[in-house]
């Protein structure tokens, strides 16, 4: 997109898609309302680009910053890839089976676990997706962007474990795990330095936690009526929930459709 006059980064549950983890013809509407006004939209997500591939056709954005900042990509084409050694992955792979746990790793094609359970079948259910193949083949020659625990609990052995590491608890069955120092926010400022951006006025939309360092890296601070408390603290706008049509009214409050 030339002459690009805004950014505007969106997460995804709670936020853009509607509580069947759809996108509404109101929400592809608007997203093509900003895209005609020069406003450059992003999906930001935990997720990774295979899980929201239906997500970027319906919304018609083709951008985003997945696995909460570690891949980047901008129409259609990848940018910008924050990527796990062997030892990291293998080191996790032990403490989590130590503890009874699962695991799966991600890249920006392809998911994979270590083997499936109850936690992991809910933990997927919980997004309305399927639960990965199991492939306990080696990691060696693998990429891995992100590792998401399949837990309940541990939450403290593995932050006492992994001070290089980053997790965000968004659920009540999964930990996603980057580097240290990636987020949301990271992946804002990875995306300006990566494609010389000028300096334009930029949005975030959230309602989760691991949405407090996109807040942090954008000028405007858009909870959702949904929100967790911790980001409508930080707003600069509380619009109305994302099923009661909060995205395109925010957007038409900050005159960008």
């Amino acid at each position: 997109m030339k002459n690009i006059q805004a950014v505007a980064f969106f997460d995804l549950d709670g936020t853009l898609l509607n509580d069947k983890s759809q996108i509404t013809p109101e929400i592809r509407s608007a997203i093509s309302s900003l895209k005609a006004n020069n406003v450059l939209p992003l999906i930001a997500t935990g997720r990774t680009i295979v899980e929201i591939e239906h997500i970027m056709h319906d919304s018609g954005i083709d951008s985003a910053i997945v696995m909460n900042g570690q891949f980047i990509q901008v129409e259609g084409k990848k940018v910008y890839s924050d990527e796990f050694t062997y030892e990291e992955c293998l080191k996790m792979y032990e403490h989590v089976k130590s503890l009874g746990h699962e695991i799966s790793f991600y890249n920006d094609q392809h998911i994979w676990c270590s083997g499936h359970s109850e936690i992991l079948t809910n933990a997927y259910a919980f997004i309305h997706s399927e639960a990965p193949i199991i492939d306990r083949s080696s990691l060696k020659d693998k990429t891995v962007n992100m590792m998401l625990v399949l837990s309940e609990d541990g939450d403290e052995h593995y932050l006492k474990h992994f001070p290089e590491m980053t997790f965000y608890r968004n659920g009540p069955y999964s930990i996603d795990t980057v580097r240290k120092g990636v987020s949301k926010g990271s992946g804002v400022n990875n995306l300006f330095k990566t494609l010389n951006l000028p300096t334009v006025p930029t949005f975030a939309f959230g309602d989760g936690i691991n949405d407090l360092a996109l807040f942090e890296a954008c000028d405007n601070k858009i909870a959702m009526g949904n929100a967790r408390k911790e980001l409508k603290e930080r707003s600069s706008f509380i619009t109305k929930k994302n099923t009661d049509g909060g995205i395109v009214h925010a957007l038409k409050h900050f005159d960008l459709i």
